[in-house]
């Protein structure tokens, strides 16, 4: 990493037609609404353009959960602030790729988590795409969102299949943290390129009323001299 200029680092999968985020849930369709072949004839000679048509559900790819998600009287997309998004202190919680599937947190970790958002790195995204990404992922427990919010964090991401334990239903740690106002950011990827703290995290969705989730080209801003 260059110690003379800030670095953007992409941490967001790639959206595509076909794609499966979550078992369950169908792929998005991705096509032309308006091709450039047949455009040609609404405009100049040699001038054409594209216009895309996609037909999705919210949780594709890396994407944000407000409280509208889990509550019917939770902020949407449309009222979730920027200052819950964008340009968040940042930091890097690291777990041992021997750990166990449930996510603990010690006392000490989390006397610096106020303010910031709270990104768990597991390694999980290595499986994006493939069957194995859908079985035996890491999970925060009910304990670990208990403390993250009692904490003050901002924003929560993970870099795996879901924050919460799936066999759960229910889903204590989205309750624990979307009743708080507290985002999560799941199907994160290339925490590994970020440093474990000292960098501005954003994860900003489209402004949509009465929608909980929502795809996000999540980023970290990381200062000149960082190393991860």
């Amino acid at each position: 990493m260059s110690k003379s200029a800030s670095q953007l680092i992409d941490v967001s999968h790639v959206v595509e037609h076909g794609l499966v985020t979550y078992q369950g849930l169908p792929a998005p369709s991705i096509c032309d609404f308006l091709s450039r072949k047949d455009s040609r004839k609404l405009y100049s000679g040699g001038v054409e353009f594209q216009i895309g048509k996609i037909e999705m559900v919210a949780n594709t790819g890396t994407y944000v959960d407000s409280p509208f998600h889990r509550f019917a009287d939770g902020a949407d997309l449309a009222d979730l602030p920027l200052e819950k998004l964008a340009n968040l202190e940042g930091i890097v919680v690291r777990i041992k790729a021997d750990s166990d599937r449930a996510i603990e947190l010690d006392d000490q970790d989390l006397q610096k988590l106020e303010g910031k958002a709270v990104l768990f790195h597991t390694g999980w995204s290595r499986h994006w795409n493939t069957n194995h990404y859908f079985e035996g992922y890491p999970y925060l427990t009910k304990k670990t969102a208990t403390s993250l919010r009692d904490a003050g964090v901002i924003l929560v991401g993970i870099d795996s299949l879901n924050i919460d334990d799936d066999r759960d239903g229910a889903r204590p740690v989205h309750t624990t943290l979307l009743q708080a106002g507290i985002p999560i950011v799941e199907h994160l990827t290339n925490l590994h390129q970020l440093p474990d703290q000292g960098f501005r995290f954003f994860a900003s969705p489209v402004k949509i009323r009465a929608f909980g989730s929502f795809p996000v080209r999540a980023y970290a801003l990381v200062p000149p001299g960082t190393e991860p």
